[in-house]
């Protein structure tokens, strides 16, 4: 079946384009990209096997010690700066049924509503004063390297909801059977983020689990640094 028949939607051509620059050459290649057929996930298993979480406890554990002053001193801001714990946890959709808990640097005020932060009507008036910087930074996202040692996350592939988001009900109409674990970065953080609509969010993640393979991962570390670094869709 042929991508744009898989997506049935408008997204098809932009996603097409997308496949098609996956292939074009990484950073450092010289010549033309070796034709590579991508490593569809199997039905009932999970995107990439043991190879990827290898690689996400590799990646993960290197990254928690690397960056750990930085780490240090982002929970030593939010505990001078506000009330209230570090870390918020929150029970996020796993994308198989369930939910787990999933932590980020506190950026709101204690007693905030929990929501998507785009659906948020002041969120600036209830961030804490580091708040607005470690979102912008992406900074309150760290912590969730624990989660991916663990199993309950991998580094790469769709975005974990909360239960209350309606990019679930999308995800669900376009489910085939496929599952990649919750991740921390993947195709809808590189191609809008928060601006995107849940239905194009949850052709996204589709489009990931579909078309999984390893250059399609290398590819979208490559392009969350970029926009990590410009702070494009951050809301």
């Amino acid at each position: 079946m042929s991508i744009r028949g898989t997506l049935l939607g408008r997204d098809a051509d932009g996603l097409q384009v997308l496949r098609q620059n996956v292939r074009a050459r990484m950073p450092g290649q010289h010549g033309p990209a070796p034709r590579e057929k991508p490593e569809r996930a199997r039905r009932g298993h999970q995107t990439g096997g043991m190879g990827k979480r290898l690689f996400d406890l590799v990646m993960a554990g290197s990254a928690l010690v690397f960056m750990l002053p930085l780490l240090l001193a982002a929970a030593l801001l939010v505990r001078l700066t506000s009330r209230g714990p570090i870390l918020f946890w929150s029970a996020r959709d796993n994308g198989n049924g369930g939910t787990f808990a999933m932590p980020k640097f506190r950026t709101m005020r204690a007693g905030s509503p929990l929501q998507p932060r785009e659906q948020f009507a002041n969120a600036h008036s209830s961030m804490t004063p580091p708040g607005q910087f470690l979102r912008r930074t992406s900074l309150d996202e760290l912590p969730q390297l624990i989660p991916v040692l663990t199993g309950k996350m991998s580094l790469i592939g769709p975005r974990p909801l909360l239960p209350s988001d309606p990019t679930i009900f999308e995800r669900r109409l376009l489910a085939n059977g496929k599952l990649s674990r919750p991740c921390l970065t993947g195709l809808a953080q590189i191609s809008g983020r928060n601006s995107l609509t849940p239905r194009r969010k949850a052709r996204y993640d589709q489009f990931y689990t579909d078309h999984w393979s390893w250059r399609l991962d290398m590819w979208i570390l490559w392009r969350t640094v970029k926009v990590v670094i410009s702070r494009a869709g951050v809301l």
